[in-house]
């Protein structure tokens, strides 16, 4: 298992694509800590499978990527189990056209989407240094390459993280980090779930090979940046989208 006794932390991973993020990262062998914000009985469900997988006894840590002093808190516990992997999954959508836009769903969006990559890479970093190995994964997604109509703080804000990917890589190759960015196409999550069957159509017409992808996919796609498989790659946008935004 190619991350037997490493320590992986994502944030958002009580549901969606950070649930199976942390499932295939538990079933690769890593001790998992399972951040979430809100939801304690999601991060609980999350933990119950990846302890099917045969990983080590999984944490969840509950704290918001938005507020600094907690994630440094978080880290200085998540210090005492080690860190080897880091997976800035945590996000949010507010959508809206630029012109009826709010502040404060702009201010939000930037805030969990991007700050909460920054803070929580910030002190992942300081810890993986001291090893001098490490792996940080920023989930940006497809909007954030291609832009799109109605989402003016979530492709800013996804954009920003492949900038940040491509800067941090820069920073941390001295010490044998890898950074790099995963940008998932339309998959299903709790997100795209509310689409009524006429705007999944129309999604999926974007979709070359014509079929919606799976939190399972882009989990795959991270499982693999994770290990050592994946060593000499960092600095790299990994687009899992179907083909959606070549």
């Amino acid at each position: 298992m190619d991350l037997k006794d490493k320590v992986a932390v994502v944030t958002g991973g009580s549901r969606g694509i950070g649930r199976a993020i942390c499932i295939e990262l538990g079933r690769l062998g890593a001790k998992v800590v399972v951040n979430y914000a809100g939801n304690v009985a999601a991060a609980q469900e999350t933990a119950r499978l990846v302890r099917e997988t045969g990983a080590p006894e999984p944490v969840i840590m509950g704290f918001d990527v938005r507020d600094a002093a907690a994630v440094d808190r978080a880290f200085d516990e998540v210090k005492k189990l080690g860190l080897h992997v880091l997976v800035n999954n945590a996000g949010i959508s507010k959508d809206g056209l630029l012109l009826r836009f709010k502040d404060e769903d702009w201010h939000q969006t930037l805030a969990t989407n991007l700050f909460g990559a920054f803070a929580c890479s910030r002190a992942g970093a300081k810890l993986m240094t001291k090893q001098r190995w490490g792996r940080i994964i920023n989930i940006s997604s497809v909007v954030g390459e291609s832009g799109n109509a109605g989402q003016v703080a979530y492709a800013a804000a996804k954009a920003g993280m492949i900038g940040m990917t491509k800067t941090l890589a820069k920073e941390l190759a001295s010490r044998s980090i890898t950074v790099n960015a995963v940008t998932p196409g339309f998959v299903e999550t709790d997100m795209t779930a509310g689409l009524n069957d006429a705007q999944r159509k129309m999604i999926l017409e974007e979709v070359p090979l014509g079929v919606a992808g799976s939190g399972a996919d882009v989990a795959n796609a991270v499982g693999f940046l994770a290990t050592d498989r994946a060593r000499y790659i960092t600095g790299h946008v990994l687009s899992v989208n179907g083909g959606m935004y070549i």
